[in-house]
């Protein structure tokens, strides 16, 4: 007899801003899916990364933890998970089948981190001598190692139309296991299932029917501070990406606009299959539906792409969930403001399912009465350090090399385009956000301190663009890579 508990199912992607939703007001993007969800259930308008890249989220994510705990927040590649209860496995204990399709970013690739089951892709990281179930299908279809065929990079803004047939897409084919991994469920038991789609994520490489829906759609142009544009006020992080970054006129700019917002398309309708084949099994009302990112991506904002920063673009993320139905927690069409991260989402989806929360979690529901005064975030060491803390109106980020501080009012200026740091009226909020960030320094960050105040690191010359592996670009798959290593216990 089917089970009475409720089915959760969480979905994220990989690269999506919270800004990029048709319900948040974005002029250009399309997708009707999610704002439907959204409406379905409640939007949390403040969700931020605690840190903006992939495998730090991705640790926070199914352990509940900050980075400090987990132990990354830089890009650790190579780290095993921290011996906690994973999202998964705690689901598993509470007598749930877990299953995962797509992205798990986690070491070593076939550790299942606690799933029944992975279904994997992992973006081409082919150095670890593993090949993924999507390499695997291509291969099995005739195109094997062809998965970077079309030239772009994992890691830049260039792009073209997807060089393979429409249903060898990456995101078909995710969307493709999990409407299957829910169609195979054991009936007698509830699911956990965890869709990780690879985009928006470059490479910029959409089909060419959601290049040519956006193609009537006037696409938003990035905005710029005046702060971005004077190289006396520019931290040197944002420096060094706007050298790096921007080589790009105004037509190759609107192009990554418009491959990056088709692909968030291109999602938002294969989400629609996995919804209807929940509907179609007579699961959609008694299914937890939660929908997030990573992480955002800057796209050009202030001249800087990409993740890394604690600008808006970047740190601002979605964050969607929508309960069973009747479920008097989860209200409907509601838009909540509190200041959430991704160690919310483990105790909010265990919660909501009424599974006892690991003491090891220290995220808190969002559907709880507990509310954060300041949410604190951290990303990178060293010259590639960058460091958070938001309260309800204000944001400060911290840059050490140079001893640089931003302030942004972001109830009046969300788009972050006057930096309020020296903004004499204003000391007192810069003076408090300042004291809640050095209370959360540690390791090397202490350093940075000296008789109570940030002194940060020496100031450096911008470095020249120098870029020889082109960001992280892939190559011919087949066969192997040869200095591929695989694991070893």
């Amino acid at each position: 007899m089917p089970t009475e508990k409720p089915n959760v199912l969480l979905v994220t992607a990989d690269h999506w801003p919270a800004a990029l939703l048709g319900v948040a007001g974005h002029p250009s993007v399309r997708t009707p899916t999610l704002d439907q969800l959204a409406l379905n259930g409640t939007r949390f308008t403040n969700a931020y990364a605690e840190c903006p890249v992939c495998i730090p989220a991705r640790r926070t994510l199914m352990t509940g933890t900050q980075p400090r705990t987990h132990g990354d927040r830089v890009y650790k590649d190579r780290l095993r998970m921290p011996a906690v209860p994973t999202l998964a496995q705690t689901f598993r204990d509470a007598g749930y089948q877990a299953a995962a399709v797509g992205k798990l970013h986690v070491f070593p690739q076939r550790d299942r981190i606690g799933f029944d089951d992975v279904i994997l892709c992992e973006e081409g990281r082919m150095q670890y001598a593993v090949a993924d179930d999507y390499e695997l299908f291509l291969a099995e279809r005739g195109h094997a190692g062809e998965f970077f065929g079309h030239g772009m990079s994992n890691n830049e803004y260039h792009t073209r139309a997807w060089h393979l047939p429409e249903n060898l897409h990456v995101t078909h084919w995710a969307t493709r296991n999990m409407c299957r991994t829910i169609q195979r469920r054991d009936p007698t038991r509830p699911g956990f299932w965890y869709l990780s789609y690879m985009h928006p994520h470059p490479p910029l490489v959409p089909l060419q029917a959601y290049l040519d829906l956006y193609r009537e759609v006037p696409i938003d142009e990035p905005v710029c501070g005046e702060w971005a544009r004077d190289p006396e006020r520019i931290p040197y992080l944002l420096r060094a990406r706007q050298r790096i970054d921007t080589p790009f006129d105004a037509v190759q700019v609107r192009a990554a606009r418009r491959a990056f917002y088709a692909l968030c398309t291109h999602i938002d309708h294969q989400l629609r299959l996995v919804i209807g084949t929940l509907r179609e099994e007579g699961l959609v009302d008694n299914t937890i539906v939660c929908f997030s990112s990573d992480h955002g991506d800057v796209l050009g904002d202030h001249g800087v792409w990409a993740k890394r920063t604690f600008l808006e673009g970047s740190a601002n993320i979605p964050m969607i969930v929508a309960g069973a139905k009747g479920g008097a927690r989860v209200p409907a069409g509601a838009i909540d403001d509190r200041l959430v991260g991704w160690a919310d989402v483990m105790p909010t989806l265990l919660e909501l399912a009424s599974v006892e929360v690991p003491a090891t979690v220290e995220g808190c529901s969002m559907f709880g009465e507990r509310k954060r005064e300041h949410f604190y975030g951290e990303c990178g060491e060293g010259l590639s350090a960058n460091r958070m803390v938001r309260d309800a109106r204000y944001k400060l980020i911290y840059y050490p090399v140079g001893n640089r501080v931003q302030l942004f009012d972001l109830q009046q200026d969300p788009r972050e385009l006057n930096d309020l740091a020296e903004v004499s009226a204003l000391s007192g909020v810069r003076e408090r956000l300042t004291e809640i960030l050095i209370e959360h320094l540690y390791g090397e960050d202490e350093a940075w301190v000296q008789g109570g105040k940030l002194a940060g690191l020496p100031d450096r010359e911008t470095p020249p663009p120098v870029n020889r592996g082109l960001t992280g670009q892939r190559g011919t798959h087949w066969p192997l890579p040869s200095h591929a290593k695989p694991f070893e216990a």
